[in-house]
């Protein structure tokens, strides 16, 4: 179980200097050592962004075959101070990421080590400005997307897990978190049958999978309708990305406060968690390889999809 790093990654986060640096001491107490923070300065203010690389036993860190995973925490801040006093939903991304590294840094002192590596990023902001949504307003971000795909979408990544809060819309309607379908390359492929096996085994419950368009995997900044960011990761890389989604029956604000369970957060840590023990481990596949050929085959590639456009 996660609940005590989720509980500890608020307490970090849950002030008005929140910041990088205290998220990598904290994460040092666990054991961390290769960890980065930086400093991004954009037009709306700054933000720390930190990635947490942990080694596995057969990873490309130790020059052997198992796959790395990424995990990215999501949002566009963690408060939107001095307008909004508190953690902001938009946070849970970030929440769950860090959890989930906090987690395994911890298994790894007890003598538990995940076999392929896992590379978690997110971002540090406590006073991100707030933008307008429908149906409910959304948080903005100090930085464009752009900047936050270069910060967190890593080159040896081999598959990605993109969490943020999805509070804010009509589509998905359940307290809990949800997956999306496969995107890979500009396509919206089949959602993994492995996926849906750990989300069922993780929550108990028959696995919930919110629904995205084509509009949802194309670049912010074209001026198309977006369910939110959570996707925005699939622009800028050609490994496969699954959204994990934090949701609830109801339209909630990101930049609404206390409306975090942390509950529904460590149900979302632990399945990221289980996820990067079986990707590691060539147990857990995200789409199938020989139907994303015959698909490319037959009706060529997507990668304009990743773009701007004209």
């Amino acid at each position: 179980m996660l609940l005590k790093q989720i509980l500890e990654v608020y307490e970090y986060i849950d002030k008005a200097d929140a910041n990088g640096n205290e998220i990598k001491k904290y994460m040092e107490s666990y054991g961390g050592e290769d960890i980065e923070v930086k400093t991004i300065e954009g037009e709306k203010g700054s933000t720390d962004f930190i990635r947490i690389r942990i080694p596995g036993t057969r990873g490309k860190s130790k020059g052997m075959d198992a796959p790395t995973i990424g995990i990215l925490g999501r949002l566009g801040g963690i408060g939107a101070r001095p307008e909004i006093i508190g953690m902001v939903s938009d946070a849970d991304g970030a929440v769950v990421a860090l959890a989930v590294a906090a987690k395994i840094l911890d298994m790894q002192r007890k003598g538990d080590y995940l076999p392929g590596d896992v590379v978690i990023s997110t971002h540090i902001c406590p006073d991100a400005p707030t933008q307008p949504h429908d149906p409910v307003p959304f948080m903005g971000s100090p930085v464009d997307m752009a900047t936050v795909n270069k910060e967190e979408v890593d080159v040896e990544l081999d598959a990605i897990l993109s969490i943020d809060t999805t509070k804010g819309n009509r589509v998905i309607n359940t307290k809990g978190f949800a997956i999306s379908p496969t995107v890979k390359e500009g396509y919206i492929l089949r959602t993994s049958e492995d996926l849906l096996d750990i989300m069922q085994i993780t929550t108990g419950k028959l696995p919930y999978v919110f629904p995205i368009t084509t509009q949802d995997i194309t670049p912010y900044g074209n001026d198309i309708y977006h369910l939110n960011s959570i996707l925005q990761p699939s622009t800028a890389t050609n490994v496969p990305v699954v959204g994990v989604a934090i949701t609830t029956e109801v339209a909630v604000p990101g930049c609404a406060t206390g409306a975090s369970s942390p509950y529904v957060l460590e149900e979302a840590a632990r399945f990221s968690l289980e996820v990067a023990k079986a990707y590691g481990n060539g147990k857990c596949k995200f789409y199938d390889e020989s139907e994303f050929q015959k698909i490319v085959e037959k009706y060529g590639h997507m990668h304009h999809i990743q773009t701007l456009g004209k």
